[in-house]
């Protein structure tokens, strides 16, 4: 299928491992001038330099700190100065594990500055060139812990679904002009973030990350973990042409792990 990419410059926030990496090469694969930005630019220009010719040379690295406002409004500056961009795919990694009764006022604030509100005031600045355009795509990466909270992970279930709150709202306000935005969902997709809160786990329970995942498999209906690759190809088709009619959704990435209707 033909995405409609070829000509789209698109934003990845968290673009230096995991899930954003591994969108940001696909929608660069896809034909995208990708502008990669992330903390960690050695992180970008490792994973880059695996890549075809031609794609590697659609991808921009970018300096970006999400929770540094000046760094937050330096990228902006530097995005609208060339014209800003079409697509935003709104990714940022997650806090530390912890109980909602153990987290502190200061923690809250300082979680929800760097996964939520800096994600907004940065989408808000990038958005008039794709309401001139009458062409954007905000794609945000929650977690499928806003529809089933997962235990200990209190602070992303929280601030994660008031990212989904501000995408809905978003969604509606601009639907009109041809910018779409939408929120997916990923379970348990095997990257370092999953291995890092399995490995949690098993210090806390005194058993091995291999159990843990092992019992975590044994929840999921397609009986694995998840692969990047497949939650990054879901997430390059709402970026594309072809998701012109999809927008205000929240699309889960799990493997049938949430059972809820």
């Amino acid at each position: 299928m033909e995405l409609g990419l070829g000509n789209k410059r698109a934003l990845v926030l968290g673009a230096s491992r995991g899930l954003g990496a591994a969108i940001a090469r696909t929608l660069a694969a896809e034909g995208a001038t990708v502008v990669a930005a992330a903390r960690d630019q050695e992180a970008i220009r490792v994973w880059v330099s695996g890549m075809a010719d031609d794609a590697r040379a659609r991808i921009v690295p970018a300096s970006l700190d999400l929770s540094d406002l000046a760094s937050v409004n330096a990228l902006v500056g530097v995005l609208l100065a060339d014209g800003g961009v079409d697509i935003v795919i709104a990714n940022s990694g997650g806090p530390p594990p912890g109980e909602a009764r153990e987290a502190k006022r200061e923690d809250w604030i300082a979680q929800f500055e760097a996964m939520a509100a800096n994600i907004f005031h940065l989408v808000q600045g990038l958005l008039p060139p794709m309401l001139d355009r009458r062409w954007g795509r905000v794609v945000a990466i929650a977690s499928s812990g806003v529809e089933q909270p997962i235990p200990r992970l209190a602070l992303s279930n929280g601030v994660r679904a008031a990212v989904v709150g501000w995408s809905k709202t978003l969604a509606a306000e601009v639907a009109a002009d041809g910018v779409t935005v939408n929120v997916v969902l990923p379970g348990r997709i095997h990257t370092e973030r999953v291995d890092q809160l399995d490995e949690a786990a098993a210090r806390r329970t005194g058993s091995t990350r291999g159990d843990v995942a092992k019992a975590s498999i044994g929840a999921i209906p397609a009986a694995r973990y998840g692969d990047p690759q497949e939650f990054a190809d879901v997430v390059a088709f709402l970026a594309s042409e072809r998701a012109s009619y999809v927008s205000g959704s929240k699309i889960r990435i799990d493997g049938g792990l949430i059972r809820g209707v």
